[in-house]
């Protein structure tokens, strides 16, 4: 029920399934491509129940969730179907750059079977434990099957590739199964193996040579096929009868893109696929100790935006190509700096619910999900998630000096230190990097101990946790982190407003409320700041330093007072819907002057964000503004 009532308000609140191009989802976030973005209530999902946050990045919207994202997943695509969110060719669309069309496309590509990728990787790297320990040997039954089990989804990865790539470039995604199985056919799998002797005959087709080469766990070619037969279909689809396009249209693709393939887009795309490999093994080879630094300190930055997809065909790739990659274990220290942070924040927090929050993150990250951790605590620490960066970037430099390697591909987590394990057994390059995974906890939680504030994670947890929607029913909102309403009225966006100082927002961010009544109540606890001497306009401080202005109608200084009843006087200390000002609407709005009233946190600055109520009509007391630390 929790998600079914979670996926209703998500896919609302992104606009609804008519605004929805495309949704796919990763370890922790959906990721939807939507038609107009400005349809979005970013703020209004960014303070929802069960949401971590929202981040615009790489041509995505992108909702985290956490661990539970594959049941909101699977929640909302039925009503993605049923309301007919389906993409359409001739939908407008924002233009994107170049780089926000590589990052969609790689993650449109991954995500849906990247789990699994990382399971195959993982057993990999037990059957490696095992069989360093020798609880196992390579010609035991039971290695043989789980190598099997581990080895199919990377050996075969040609075939699920084909199936999402096609998705992803709108055409049959069965056709592009149909050409990364011929790829990794066994036929064409021994006649590579037959080209590699000396006496072996070249293959042809059609009179023309084939180089022939070995596809089994490579990526770029069939990506690039796979283009080639979305954009074929594209062309013969409709231009044939309707009797027999429906076989006509894949015997065509398959037959002209899988000789295509082998003759011509294999071997460049392989060649790109070796330049590739070998322009990181440079990179890295200059220097590892500081390609280490480097990767540890700025990868969950990436993470934040969602751009750390850009990285995975690299490491893919250099599977590929080469079989092994160093690129994943430096990726260790990164993650743990952010679980180090979260552990200081721990111990160093007396309050109940951030070491409930910093427990339930700390467990997620140490199984390689930062999300919860940065997003929930170390970013509104701002120096705990610079303690973490700096932790990764420590301890990657390590792991980078003993040029630690991984040999089956994953994101990284404590599962990844077993698949650094070579066929030969244990090496110091393993130690290399349990030594750089700890340094980056110790110096991470060290720092955040020291020199971590704490007070700014409490304040974020306890506004994000707020149960808003109790509290608007209730009429009553206790905390200072919420605004209430000062009076009836009707809502408008402060963009609305005819005054370009408060449309622009020069004084500050926050709403316009149209009165329906004559009254100011006190939205906060907190002091009068001051008191206008015509007493239109009512500015107040709350303890924890928010500074709110309540500014009655538009121009209405010049009406010197008029119409206007003071009950408080400037100093004052008031309460949360104590009696401010009353004012004649009637005879205000008689004078030729708008009442349309601007409630603004003049030092929203202060804030990391100013989440504005959804409701249309507002009364007094009731949530209207929540302040986010």
């Amino acid at each position: 029920m929790q998600y079914n009532e979670l996926s209703v308000e998500i896919l609302d609140k992104v606009g609804g399934a008519s605004n929805v191009v495309s949704l796919v989802h990763c370890a922790t976030r959906l990721r939807f491509k939507l038609h107009d973005r400005s349809k979005a209530q970013t703020a209004a999902l960014k303070n929802t129940a069960g949401i971590i946050m929202v981040v615009e990045s790489g041509g995505q919207y992108q909702v985290v969730i956490g661990n539970d994202v594959s049941q909101v997943y699977q929640l909302i695509m039925p009503l993605l179907e049923a309301s007919g969110g389906a993409v359409t060719a001739d939908a407008p669309q924002a233009k994107e750059g170049l780089f926000a069309r590589f990052i969609d496309t790689i993650s449109g590509i991954f995500t849906p079977f990247i789990s699994l990728l990382i399971a195959g990787g993982i057993l990999k790297g037990l059957l490696s434990l095992a069989q360093a320990m020798g609880w196992l040997t390579a010609h035991n039954g039971t290695y043989q099957i789980l190598f099997a089990t581990s080895d199919a989804m990377f050996y075969f990865l040609p075939i699920f590739l084909g199936y999402t790539a096609c998705k992803k470039f709108k055409g049959n995604p069965f056709i592009g199964m149909a050409i990364g199985g011929a790829l990794t056919h066994p036929m064409m799998v021994a006649a590579f193996s037959a080209s590699q002797l000396a006496s072996a005959q070249p293959l042809h087709f059609l009179g023309l040579p084939v180089i022939m080469i070995n596809y089994s766990s490579s990526v770029i070619p069939i990506v690039f096929a796979c283009w080639l037969s979305s954009r074929l279909e594209g062309l013969i689809h409709l231009r044939l009868p309707a009797a027999v396009r429906n076989f006509i249209t894949p015997l065509i693709c398959v037959a002209v893109v899988v000789p295509v393939t082998f003759l011509l887009i294999g071997p460049v795309a392989t060649w790109l696929s070796q330049m590739l490999a070998s322009g990181y093994e440079l990179l890295y080879s200059i220097n590892s100790t500081l390609a280490g630094m480097f990767v540890g300190a700025l990868w969950q930055v990436c993470v934040i935006f969602g751009i750390h997809w850009g990285m995975v065909p690299v490491m893919i790739n250099n599977f590929s190509v080469s079989g092994q990659d160093t690129l994943l274990p430096l990726l260790i220290p990164a993650v743990f700096g952010q679980v180090g942070a979260t552990l200081g924040i721990f111990l160093r927090s007396n309050n109940a619910q951030v070491k409930g929050s910093s427990a339930s993150a700390l467990a997620a990250g140490v199984c390689g999900i930062t999300e919860p951790a940065v997003y929930g605590l170390t970013l509104p620490n701002r120096r705990a998630f610079i303690f973490g960066c700096i932790g990764g970037a420590l301890g990657a430099g390590v792991v980078g000096y003993f040029h630690t390697t991984a040999y089956s591909f994953g994101f990284a987590s404590i599962f990844t230190l077993t698949q650094l394990i070579p066929v030969s057994g244990f090496d110091f390059s393993v130690v290399a990097a349990v030594i750089g995974m700890v340094v980056s906890l110790s110096v991470a939680c060290a720092l955040t101990c020291l020199f971590g504030r704490v007070n700014a994670v409490q304040s974020a947890i306890a506004v994000e946790t707020k149960p808003v929607d109790s509290e608007v029913a209730s009429g009553k909102v206790a905390q200072q982190g919420f605004i209430g309403s000062p009076m009836n009225g009707k809502l408008m966006p402060l963009a609305q407003i005819n005054d370009p100082i408060f449309a622009g927002g020069l004084l500050g961010k926050g709403v316009v409320i149209t009165p329906t009544g004559g009254r100011v109540v006190a939205p906060i606890d907190g002091h009068v700041a001051s008191l206008f001497q015509t007493h239109h306009a009512i500015g107040l401080l709350s303890p924890q330093g928010a500074e709110l202005l309540i500014h009655v109608g538009i121009d209405t200084v010049k009406l010197d007072g008029q119409h206007f009843t003071p009950h408080v006087s400037e100093g004052d200390e008031v309460v949360r819907g104590q009696l401010l000002l009353e004012f004649d609407a009637e005879a205000i709005l008689a004078a030729g002057y708008s009442l349309d009233t601007p409630v603004l946190i003049t030092n929203s600055d202060d804030f990391s964000d100013v989440i504005i109520s959804d409701v249309c009509d507002t009364e007094e007391n009731t949530l209207l503004l929540t302040l986010v630390r």
